[in-house]
């Protein structure tokens, strides 16, 4: 078959584009399970509860999806404060967070999910803004705004959790958080506040990556189902608790479902994908940046 250039570099940019959108919705999920091994799959709930709220305010008051979502930040952090305290009284404290605690996140997931359905029904909802529908042209190679835009608000965010993360005290601390408490504890840390203070920033994510997802594409209450598998193999892929590494599987995995999805067809896209990962963990276990 033949290629042509022209093809072959907008499929590459267009991965490009997608990885940023992957790699922001994954971001909670490389805090949550790759540093606190805390499964949780009610994650992409969140982020769809963060498409909503940013559809209600842009349709209702005209404010741009991404503003709200920073505006939103505080709410979601309280939020995964507070979902993490009763994780860990109901569950964590007592030792039965492996079993009975992915069931609290299944749970969560589809609480989300009905009150979501609920509210707002099935219809798909989308948001207006300016950058949604025109294009930026390079030569022959497109960037829609609409990937364009939400690939560098993605960028913009794991770059702050990233300068966090290694610059500040707290940021180091949870990075130890789940390899040594008893250091940690040694170092004046308080392990369970560091544990709230993560999974709030965990959630805190999913207020920008859903405004993002608004922007990409139409959604509705169970679109999140769609990304469960997605930023589970994605944080595995880049590494547990590495959010370069996150970052860097996350565009992997864009491209090739990208390249996948123009020259073979968009039904094998998801196929290569996870055979891409497959591949990797036999010759790489720990993942791309994994220790």
């Amino acid at each position: 078959m033949a290629i042509s250039l022209d093809l072959l570099l907008n499929a590459i940019v267009a991965g490009v584009l997608l990885g940023a959108f992957y790699a922001a919705v994954t971001a909670g999920i490389s805090i949550a399970f790759g540093m606190l091994d805390i499964v949780n799959i009610a994650h992409p709930a969140f982020v769809i509860l963060g498409s909503y709220l940013a559809y209600y305010i842009n349709i209702n008051f005209g404010v741009d999806p991404i503003l709200v979502s920073i505006l939103m930040l505080p709410f979601f952090y309280l939020l995964g404060n507070a979902v993490y305290q009763v994780y860990y009284l109901s569950f964590e404290k007592r030792g039965q967070e492996a079993l009975r605690g992915l069931a609290f996140f299944f749970g969560l997931l589809f609480v989300t999910e009905v009150s979501l359905i609920l509210v707002f029904g099935v219809d798909y909802r989308y948001v207006e803004a300016t950058y949604i529908g025109p294009s930026l042209r390079i030569g022959f190679v497109d960037f829609p705004l609409r990937m364009l835009v939400p690939c560098l608000a993605a960028l913009a965010l794991f770059a702050a959790i990233q300068l966090f993360i290694t610059r500040t005290f707290t940021g180091r601390a949870i990075m130890a958080v789940s390899q040594d408490q008893l250091a940690l504890q040694l170092m004046a840390a308080d392990p369970i506040r560091i544990k709230r203070i993560a999974f709030g920033i965990s959630i805190a994510t999913c207020a920008v990556a859903g405004a993002l997802l608004i922007i990409i594409q139409p959604v509705e209450p169970s679109v999140g189902r769609e990304y469960i598998g997605r930023v589970f193999a994605i944080c595995v892929l880049g590494g547990l608790g590495s959010m370069p590494g996150t970052l860097i599987a996350a565009m992997l995995l864009g491209i090739v479902e990208s390249l996948t999805a123009t020259f073979y067809g968009p039904s094998w896209a998801p196929a290569v994908a996870f055979g891409l990962l497959l591949l990797t963990l036999a010759f790489r276990p720990a993942g791309l940046l994994g220790r």
